[in-house]
């Protein structure tokens, strides 16, 4: 039997290495303070033809966060499937343990912390609203749960944020046992705590 092999063109190959680089590289330094030049280096691809994949700077933070939003959906897919029953609370609860698993890896994390700190620039911004809205419209149709079931929903994936930035599941004080009560958390290794 045959096997059948999609494979990318040299071109397309590129494109998908500098935007894996740009996710990881733009997580780190943040979009104003990342020049082409580190992700071309990291994806050892030369600067001049970064700039033939991608015109801009901008144009290249917004496919990587738009790779970071696709993860973010399949990930989200991944969970509703892996739900114990159809009932909405039990997808959006296992679409949850999904996103807290994603989000251990801090690139993803942090590039969508360093996306919203850069909305000053319009097509970020916008990209940003693209995202959002299709995190939010998936979470709503797959699991069929109220508006402010997901609206909930997509809050404390915010606080999952901001909790897992300030790495507050680590902090032994009283705000931070207020804020991570009930809230899931992966650390990196693997390891999940409740």
């Amino acid at each position: 039997m045959a096997r059948e092999r999609v494979s990318l063109s040299t071109a397309e190959a590129r494109r998908e290495a500098v935007v894996a680089s740009a996710v990881t590289v733009f997580a780190r330094g943040g979009y104003a303070g990342t020049p082409i030049t580190a992700v071309a280096e990291h994806a050892r691809i030369s600067p001049a033809y970064v700039f033939k994949l991608f015109p801009s700077k901008v144009s290249l933070f917004v496919a990587a966060l738009e790779r970071c939003y696709e993860r973010i959906v399949d990930a989200l897919e991944g969970g509703a499937a892996r739900a114990e029953t159809p009932a909405p609370a039990d997808v959006l609860h296992s679409m949850g343990a999904s996103y807290a698993a994603l989000i251990a890896d801090r690139d993803l994390l942090m590039l969508q912390v360093h996306a919203q700190a850069a909305t000053g620039a319009p097509e970020i911004a916008e990209a940003v609203r693209r995202g959002i809205a299709r995190v939010t419209s998936f979470a709503s149709s797959r699991s069929r749960a109220s508006a402010d079931e997901v609206q909930q929903f997509i809050a404390y994936g915010q606080l999952c944020h901001l909790l897992t930035t300030l790495d507050a599941f680590g902090v032994d004080e009283p705000w931070a046992a207020t804020l991570t009560a009930g809230i899931r958390h992966h650390w990196p290794e693997g390891g999940e705590q409740t």
